[in-house]
């Protein structure tokens, strides 16, 4: 269905504006041969943009040969930003950037993981974010998109923490208490903007997807808690689709121990990183200087074979693979991510993972996809959370 002629301007607003903040500086004439569009609709498309203080005019290069000198467009110094607030289970964080990428602020905390205490843990997260806002308002930026991203499943409406068992919350309303105890998160929103509260895994998995390409990828997390999601490539590149997959909730050993959730055997329960931490000996190193801390201490173990962490590592290994032989034969992924402290042993479980694949003859193995490690770290869900952001902002750039 064809673009009304409103629908259509924005539309090309958010080209023009997509090319300059991409290529991180380009002149007018490559913008049209990049976008399509003729030269002069582009001339007065950047002239809008230039008025809403979205870009502005750079440098002036010279042409080759004969050909006039170019001017290039940048992005303006002062463009409105896009701040994304994270909680895991150790820290509290704020990061500020601007529509291409650049960072502007990074604040992060330690919350001290206070159990059952989902109001402690607001108040970190609020003074973080109202830190980067002060620091965004000194330099005289604006926010123009905040959300905040949770490692936890959200739902509902209003948007709300289902439940976070690594933190042993029920059911919470995060931003309500953030507008409580953030200023920052306040004033957004009586100003008009909405906070998005999102779950980690749907982001970084939508990180993950552009990262590695592929038309499905099958994406599994372990940080503080498992998680993952499966990302299906929509009609565009830029719209692939997000199915929530509670991996760490799915229940793979029979008869297993108790999950918080209330199931047996959830493969969290005995691949987890606190189970994990618990049977390598780290678990005090966590409570003294953080979960972040004794994960690194325990790949680090693994790497060099140091017991109990090693034999911990390969019972949790096989656990992992068979919960995602069981979700690829479900939806056949082209290629499966594995983020958090196991993307740095992925090998191993690609080894199981190939060990335990079905055979339709005693010879024939069916094809599989292979496991890799992230190479994006622990900035995944921010990443997806900025990528989420920014295309919001380009549906329509002169709502910003």
């Amino acid at each position: 269905m064809p673009l009304a002629t409103p629908d259509l301007r924005r539309h090309n607003l958010g080209l023009v504006l997509a090319r300059v903040c991409t290529a991180g500086g380009e002149a007018r004439a490559d913008i049209a041969a990049a976008t399509g569009l003729s030269r002069g609709a582009v001339t007065s498309l950047a002239a809008e943009l230039i008025d809403a203080g979205l870009i502005e005019e750079a440098e002036v290069v010279a042409a080759a040969g004969l050909g006039r000198p170019r001017t290039m467009l940048r992005s303006a110094a002062s463009a409105p930003c896009v701040l994304i607030a994270l909680l895991d289970a150790d820290h509290a964080a704020a990061v500020a950037s601007t529509l291409s990428g650049e960072e502007l602020v990074r604040v992060s905390r330690r919350h001290g993981r206070p159990m059952g205490d989902p109001q402690a843990i607001a108040r970190v997260l609020a003074e973080v974010i109202d830190e980067a806002a002060a620091q965004l308002g000194r330099a005289g930026r604006r926010i123009a998109e905040l959300s905040i991203v949770v490692w936890a499943p959200v739902g509902g409406t209003p948007a709300r923490v289902l439940a976070d068992t690594d933190l042993e919350w029920d059911e919470v309303d995060l931003l309500a208490l953030l507008r409580t105890d953030s200023t920052a998160v306040a004033a957004f929103e009586a100003t008009g903007g909405q906070v998005r509260l999102v779950s980690d895994s749907l982001v970084a998995a939508l990180a993950e997807h552009d990262a590695v390409g592929g038309e499905t990828v099958l994406y599994l997390k372990a940080d503080s808690g498992i998680g993952g999601a499966v990302v299906l490539a929509g009609a565009t590149a830029a719209a692939p689709r997000v199915l929530a997959a509670a991996l760490g909730h799915l229940p793979v050993v029979p008869d297993g121990e108790l999950c918080g959730c209330g199931q047996h055997g959830c493969l969290v329960t005995v691949a987890g990183p606190d189970a994990l931490l618990e049977r390598a000996g780290l678990a005090d190193r966590a409570a003294a200087e953080g979960l972040t801390a004794a994960l690194d201490a325990f790949v680090a173990d693994v790497c060099a074979g140091t017991e109990p962490a090693a034999s911990a590592w390969r019972h949790a290994a096989g656990e992992i693979a068979r919960t995602l032989q069981i979700v690829a034969l479900t939806v056949a992924p082209d290629v499966i991510v594995l983020g958090g402290f196991i993307a740095a042993l992925a090998d191993d479980v690609d080894a199981v993972f190939g060990a335990i694949q079905p055979r339709m003859t005693p010879a024939e193995e069916l094809p599989r996809a292979p496991v890799r490690g992230s190479t994006l770290g622990p900035d995944a869900a921010l990443r997806g959370a900025q990528r989420d952001a920014r295309s919001r902002l380009l549906a329509d750039p002169l709502a910003i």
